[in-house]
């Protein structure tokens, strides 16, 4: 809610104490905010949104194809892996909210509906203020100029939040990949 309240205020308009509160603001935020949170959580595996979980297999197999389906997590919003490790090779396919493979265990790593954004990195806070500030020019101000120039500043916002928060591990490694071995004298 403080995003949408600094949002409102960096367009000059009022700023709302609850989505619950009985203004056409609050409802606008309240409306758009869902959506626009998990878009931001979806567009990247941010380290403050990223959880692992082992998933035990539905009491009901998939008609075909797989012997074992996995009902998704509720928070779930993009996989980043499947299988304990990075390099394991897991044959899955995900549809209609489960994940279908032949493995009787199910290891997840996956970007979560994260909604504590106190536990949010600040400039991915930044970035969601910035999308919430596109979202909301034309209806607040209905200028579709500011509309652009708010369009142009928010791509910066979220490629220096994205930047930052993925210099915070180490480097992805191609790992002992034979190929690679013979092309540089392995």
């Amino acid at each position: 809610m403080t995003i949408c309240s600094n949002a409102l205020l960096s367009l000059g308009d009022e700023p709302i104490a609850s989505f619950d509160d009985a203004t056409p603001r609050a409802r606008l935020a309240a409306s758009l905010y869902p959506s626009c949170r998990d878009y931001l959580l979806r567009s990247h595996p941010w380290n403050f949104a990223t959880k692992r979980v082992i998933l035990a297999a539905d009491t009901s197999p998939p008609a075909f194809g797989y012997a074992n389906r996995f009902r998704q997590p509720d928070d779930w919003l993009r996989t980043m892996q499947v299988g304990q490790y990075a390099e394991d090779r897991i044959d899955y396919l995900h549809e209609s909210g489960y994940f279908l493979t032949d493995e009787s265990v199910f290891y997840l790593r996956y970007v979560w509906r994260n909604d504590q954004e106190a536990t949010w990195d600040a400039l991915a806070i930044r970035a969601m203020e910035a999308v919430m500030r596109q979202v909301f020019t034309y209806p607040v101000t209905a200028s579709t100029s500011l509309e652009q120039l708010t369009t142009q500043v928010l791509e910066p916002f979220l490629k220096l939040a994205r930047t930052v928060d993925g210099q915070d591990n180490p480097p992805d490694t191609f790992g002992d990949f034979p190929l690679l071995a013979s092309r540089y004298g392995g």
